[in-house]
């Protein structure tokens, strides 16, 4: 069961019959992943994500992070590395830009 696509479909304030036409499925199937134990593939659920701009992990319930995932690049961090980006995650917008700007003037000197 997939309650996020009910919620993001109200939200959006489209009918089942309307996501299912965007997406080349019927109504039918749309019920069943809403009210029902029934899982989309994979490709229906990317386009839901892209649908109704969030992420895959979303749709299905993995997280409560309703926008979608910044591109990412991979680093290889050690221990304290991670500790302080898990710090930074943590902060607000307005202290991230503090953050930012603490890290941009002692880079400048």
């Amino acid at each position: 069961m997939l309650p996020n696509v009910k919620l993001l479909r109200r939200e959006a304030g489209i009918s089942q019959q309307a996501l299912a036409d965007v997406l080349g499925i019927s109504q039918q199937s749309i019920n069943h992943y809403e009210n029902h134990d029934i899982q989309p593939d994979i490709q229906t659920l990317m386009q839901m994500a892209d649908y109704f701009n969030t992420s895959v992990d979303y749709i299905i319930g993995h997280t409560d992070i309703k926008d979608p995932f910044d591109n990412t690049e991979a680093y290889h961090l050690n221990g304290a590395e991670g500790d302080l980006i898990a710090k930074y995650r943590a902060l607000s917008p307005k202290e991230r830009a503090c953050v930012q700007q603490v890290v941009e003037t002692l880079l400048d000197k």
